[in-house]
């Protein structure tokens, strides 16, 4: 048996569709794309030609043998797409569903009951990541934006003020110092603090997670990983 499949066969998988199914995909998975899982339907009946469920790092592949094996039909929904994930468990194994975006409903039934959890545990970690990508994203591309507009406003006022008495300029600024007049990223440094200080050590470690799983999936830089989990750990 072949070393690259072995690591599917943990829970019930038949091996020559699990083996059928990793020959193909070799040539249909992008750049930086792994496989995390796969599902394979079980029937009561002797299924000789089983759909199956693979699950990678970036999408989810429905998997349908046709015309006697001979032929497969692969429908791919990427994690983006993905709604909601549900798992419904029957006496005869269980069904796993996922809803997309656009409110399309895909069901396999007949899936073992410990195969169908492991993919609706996946499917809902690939979710979280994408929704936490999304948000760490937004938040950077907003800090950018105020630090921008804050250098703007900086480089206008010295081109329009003539600079004469060093001394004098800087014992009106501390005279007339305000916490209203402090820079973006000071409060914005003031804030982080404080909302992590406020965290329970499981939330810490929860956050921290998250952070590496965007660090493993490429949405930060190693540096910025570094970084987070310093802060953090500095609260622990």
């Amino acid at each position: 048996m072949k070393e690259q499949i072995k690591k599917f066969l943990n829970e019930e998988q038949d091996p020559k569709a699990i083996e059928k199914i990793t020959s193909k995909l070799n040539d249909l998975l992008m750049k930086n794309e792994e496989i995390g899982y796969i599902g394979v339907q079980k029937k009561p009946a002797l299924t000789v030609f089983p759909d199956s469920i693979v699950m990678t790092n970036k999408r989810i592949i429905i998997c349908q043998p046709k015309n006697l094996g001979l032929s497969m039909d692969f429908t791919d929904y990427s994690w983006d797409d993905l709604e909601a994930a549900f798992v419904k468990e029957n006496i005869l194994g269980s069904v796993f569903s996922f809803s997309t975006k656009t409110d399309m409903q895909i069901s396999i039934d007949y899936i073992p009951k410990i195969q169908a959890r492991k993919m609706y545990t996946f499917a809902k970690e690939q979710m979280d990541l994408v929704k936490t990508g999304a948000i760490f994203n937004n938040v950077v591309a907003e800090e950018i934006q105020f630090e921008s507009i804050d250098s703007t406003g900086e480089i206008e006022e010295m081109d329009t003020e003539e600079v004469t008495n060093f001394a004098e300029i800087i014992a009106v600024s501390s005279a007339n110092f305000h916490p209203e007049n402090l820079s973006f990223n000071e409060v914005q440094e003031n804030t982080k603090d404080s909302s992590l200080s406020e965290l329970s050590q499981d939330a810490l470690f929860e956050k921290l997670q998250n952070y590496k799983k965007l660090l493993d999936n490429g949405l930060i830089l190693q540096g910025e990983y570094d970084a987070y989990k310093k802060e953090i750990l500095s609260f622990m």
